[in-house]
């Protein structure tokens, strides 16, 4: 569905353009803090309490001791001002440093013969409806008031929204050069990825790039909450006084998905409180409903070839597994939006919340209801631990997301797993720092 619409203020900046700006990455030093290989981490929102204690364990500056703080627990300060202040000692300490001038930085993540590379910048903030940047899931209250609380604290970006868009510009060819150049940083992570980063700071080719970028659009692949709070953090930051200043933009991954496009995955669905014979019987008002033997595997292969056909869902629990298929016109038509887009009533993750969850299910459809899982055997476990149900679903291809958010629609809320994914910690954006920032 379109997101909601409001009324701009003036008096907060309105870009005519999409603009990626130079700007002074807080970065750390290897000869301080040790290696990049124990001091980064996956995103804040792929990292459970477990991961949490593996990456401290790694080191005492990882970089997860900032984006997911402990509490303090003095009674006297907040996790974010505990973020905070650690912030600043590791800055004091030479742990972490801003680089001297500001640039545009090409970051890689290469996973064998596979390949991501893009720009790191300082993305000019843009209200959805002009068109520039462009969202395609709707967000969730409590991660969006999480991270601007964090934000807030610490006044720094410590991890970069995820944007694709179709390049083939000057912007793409400056990134495709890169290659050849001795990085600026490097280090293979525990996920087995290698990771690259240069700094473009020639003001021609810099001058070359925002010309490039000015007249296209992008889409939000991931970081939809922290995009949110980004906006919101400026929205307050102006609402208070502040005037124009570095939260009027924030830190953005930027690629070229027509040269080194990512990967898009499923995120699976689970209903902890409805058993899956229960929701296999109410499913079979709606759908056809065939049931599965074998192996988890041999399920996924199924739902991917019914896929071809339409939308299509497995379901599973203690009691097995079965397909979803054909789903009923006449229910989709009483359940799916008339005046939505082709593109959008056409998302089986459309069918699965509107039709299926909500309609067919009477599920009430929030967070703590619906549970989300990143792989299928972490669904079926979940489902199988609470007697729920597990709905597995097919990933959605790279052109339905950028065809529904350029009808200005929204897909329902953690619709689609992109990677690689950046690796948090090879670059920060510090307000402090934002001075230089064209």
């Amino acid at each position: 569905m379109r997101g909601m619409t409001s009324q701009p203020d003036p008096a907060v900046p309105a870009p005519s353009g999409l603009e990626l700006v130079p700007f002074r990455a807080l970065r750390y030093d290897e000869a301080v803090a040790g290696p990049l290989s124990a001091l980064t981490s996956p995103p804040y929102d792929v990292i459970d309490e477990d991961g949490v204690r593996r990456y401290e364990a790694l080191s005492p500056y990882n970089v997860v001791r900032l984006i997911l703080p402990r509490d303090p627990g003095d009674g006297r300060s907040t996790r974010y001002e505990s973020a905070a202040a650690l912030l600043a000692e590791w800055r004091a300490a030479g742990v972490l440093k801003a680089d001297d001038e500001p640039a545009l930085y090409a970051y890689e993540m290469r996973d064998g013969e596979s390949v991501t590379r893009g720009l790191i910048g300082a993305l000019a903030l843009v209200d959805p409806d002009a068109g520039i940047v462009l969202p395609h899931e709707n967000t969730m209250a409590g991660p969006v008031s999480d991270r601007l609380a964090l934000t807030a604290a610490t006044e720094t970006n410590n991890e970069p929204i995820y944007l694709v868009y179709d390049g083939g510009g000057v912007a793409s060819a400056v990134v495709s050069d890169v290659g050849g150049q001795p990085p600026l940083a490097e280090a293979t992570t525990d996920d087995g990825l290698h990771h690259r980063l240069w700094a473009i700071t020639d003001p021609e080719i810099l001058a070359a790039v925002a010309a490039d970028l000015h007249t296209r659009r992008a889409v939000i692949a991931d970081g939809h909450h922290r995009y949110a709070n980004f906006r919101r953090h400026q929205a307050d930051r102006h609402a208070a006084g502040a005037g124009n200043g570095p939260w009027d933009h924030g830190l953005a991954f930027l690629v070229d998905a027509t040269a080194f496009g990512p990967q898009v995955h499923a995120i699976h669905r689970v209903v902890p409180s409805l058993p899956v014979a229960e929701a296999v019987r109410l499913a079979s008002e709606a759908f056809t409903v065939t049931r599965l033997d074998g192996s988890l595997d041999e399920a996924l292969g199924a739902l991917e070839r019914a896929g071809k056909g339409g939308a299509a869902f497995v379901l599973s629990g203690t009691d097995g597994r079965w397909l979803l298929t054909e789903p009923s016109a006449a229910e989709l038509g009483a359940h799916l939006p008339g005046e939505a887009s082709a593109a959008w009533r056409g998302l089986d993750v459309t069918v699965a919340h509107h039709l299926l969850i909500r309609a067919v299910w009477h599920v009430t459809d929030d967070e703590d209801t619906v549970w989300y899982r990143h792989d299928a055997p972490s669904a079926e476990a979940a489902a199988h631990e609470h007697g729920g149900t597990a709905l597995l679903l097919n990933p959605t291809p790279v052109e339905a997301v950028i065809a529904v958010a350029a009808a200005g629609e929204r897909m329902p809320r953690k619709s689609t797993y992109f990677t690689p994914k950046p690796r948090t910690g090879f670059l920060l954006r510090a307000y402090a720092d934002a001075t230089n920032q064209p």
